[in-house]
C-alpha cells in the first residue's frame, strides 16, 4: 500500500486538503479498476464534541492559567489523576473528581465552577469560549503534528512504483500547484517509503558489485583495459534479463519487484565468467605459446566454446524450476529466475560474438607494450 500523509497544525485545514486529495486520488486510481482508497481517520466529522477555547485575556485578568482551567474542567469531566498511591501493596491512581449532579446536558459545561487564585468562583464560560460542534472520530499525530493518512492500495496488476508515480504526478503535484495552506505538508510513507529506501540500497549494491568485479579482474590481469572488455558482457546480460522478464509476462504477470532486481545483481558476478575464460585463454596462447593475436583469439574461442556452453546450460537447467514449476511461493522467485535465465542465455551467445572482435582491436598494441616493458626491465636488471 501507499500512504499519503497530510499533516498540518490546524485540523480543519488538514481535513479540507485531505478531501481534495481524496478526489484527485479517486480520479487517478478509480475504484472501478480494482484500486482501494481508505482515509485514516475518516473524513466525515460525525463525532459530537465540546470545544473549550481559553480566552487568554480573561484568564490573565482573573489570574488563572490555561493549564488550571483545563485541570478544573478535566476534574468535572472524567476525573483528574493527581497521584499514584499504594493500597494493600497495589499501586492505585488517586483521582480528583468534582460532582456532576447539576450537569444535566452537554451545555452544562458552561457553568462548571472555576476557582481563581483570589478565591472567586467563576463559570467556565466567563473564561473560555465553549461551543458544541462535530469533529473527527480519531485524531492522529505523526511527529507531533496532526495527520490524515490516505491509504492507497493499487490493483494487483499495477506495480507499486507506477502507482507512486501516479500519486506524485496527479495528486501531489496539482495540490502543490494550487497552493497548500501554511504549515500543511504532503509526504509518501508506508510501503512506498520503504520501496524508495530499498531501491536506493539496490542501486548502491549494484554499483559496489560492478566495482568489486572490475577491481578483482584488474588485479588478476594486471591491466585496466582487459577488465573493461570483459565488463561489456554485463549490459548484454542486463538486456537478456529484461527480455526474459518480458517473455515471462506474456504468460504470467510479474512486476519488477525487489527480488527480481536482485537477479540483475546476481548476473554481474555470473556473466563475466565466460568473457574471463576467453580473455585468459587468449593471453595464455600469446604469452606461453608465442601465437599471433588473431590466431590466439581463434584458438581460445575454439578451446573455450564447449566449457562456456556447458556451464551456461547447467546454470539454465538449474534455474529453470524457479520459472517453470508452479507451487506455493513460486511467484516470489519467478521473476528472479527469469532474469537470470534470460541474462545467461543472451550473454552466452553475444559474448562469443562481441568479445573476440574487441580483443582483436586492442590485443596487439597492449601485448606489444607489455613486451617492451618486460624487455626494458630485463635489460635494466642485467
Amino acid at each position: 500500500s501507499i500512504d499519503l500523509d497530510i499533516s498540518g497544525p490546524d485540523l480543519e485545514t488538514v481535513m479540507a486538503v485531505a478531501g481534495r486529495a481524496t478526489g484527485l486520488t479517486g480520479a487517478a486510481l478509480p475504484r472501478s479498476d480494482g484500486n482501494q482508497l481508505r482515509p485514516i481517520p475518516g473524513l466525515e466529522l460525525g463525532a459530537p464534541e465540546v470545544r473549550v477555547m481559553p480566552d487568554r485575556l480573561r484568564l490573565a485578568d482573573n489570574g488563572v492559567s490555561a493549564r488550571e482551567l483545563a485541570d478544573t474542567i478535566d476534574a468535572f469531566n472524567d476525573g483528574l489523576r493527581v497521584a499514584r498511591v499504594t493500597i494493600d501493596g497495589r499501586r492505585t491512581n488517586l483521582i480528583l473528581k468534582g460532582p456532576t449532579d447539576n450537569v444535566a446536558s452537554t451545555q452544562g459545561i458552561d457553568f462548571l465552577p472555576v476557582v481563581t487564585r483570589g478565591g472567586v468562583i467563576l463559570p467556565a464560560s466567563s473564561l473560555a469560549n465553549i461551543e458544541v460542534t462535530s469533529g473527527p472520530t480519531e485524531i492522529r499525530h505523526k511527529e507531533r503534528v496532526r495527520t490524515v493518512t490516505l491509504q492507497i492500495r493499487p490493483r494487483a496488476q499495477m506495480p507499486l512504483e507506477q502507482a507512486m508515480d501516479l500519486v506524485r504526478a496527479e495528486v501531489i503535484a496539482p495540490l502543490r500547484a494550487d497552493g497548500l495552506p501554511d504549515g500543511v505538508k504532503l509526504r509518501l510513507s508506508g510501503a512506498a517509503d520503504q520501496l524508495t529506501i530499498t531501491w536506493n540500497h539496490i542501486v548502491i549494491d549494484l554499483l559496489i558489485a560492478v566495482a568489486i568485479v572490475f577491481l578483482v579482474m584488474a588485479v588478476l590481469f594486471e591491466s585496466f583495459i582487459y577488465p573493461l572488455v570483459i565488463m561489456i558482457s554485463v549490459p548484454l546480460a542486463t538486456a537478456g534479463g529484461v527480455l526474459g522478464l518480458a517473455v515471462l509476462n506474456l504468460f504470467a504477470f510479474q512486476p519488477l519487484d525487489m527480488l527480481t532486481l536482485l537477479g540483475f545483481i546476481i548476473l554481474v558476478g555470473i556473466v563475466v565468467n565466460n568473457a574471463i575464460l576467453l580473455v585468459h585463454q587468449t593471453l595464455f596462447h600469446i604469452r606461453e605459446g608465442n601465437m599471433a593475436p588473431s590466431d590466439a583469439i581463434r584458438e581460445a574461442t575454439r578451446d573455450r566454446l564447449r566449457p562456456i556452453y556447458m556451464s551456461t546450460l547447467t546454470s539454465i537447467f538449474g534455474m529453470a524450476p524457479l520459472v517453470l514449476f508452479p507451487g506455493a511461493g513460486s511467484e516470489l522467485y519467478r521473476g528472479l529466475g527469469s532474469v537470470v535465465l534470460g541474462g545467461l542465455s543472451l550473454s552466452a551467445v553475444l559474448t562469443l560474438t562481441i568479445i573476440p572482435p574487441l580483443l582483436g582491436l586492442i590485443l596487439a598494441p597492449l601485448e606489444e607494450r607489455r613486451r617492451s616493458r618486460v624487455a626494458a626491465a630485463t635489460a635494466a636488471a642485467e
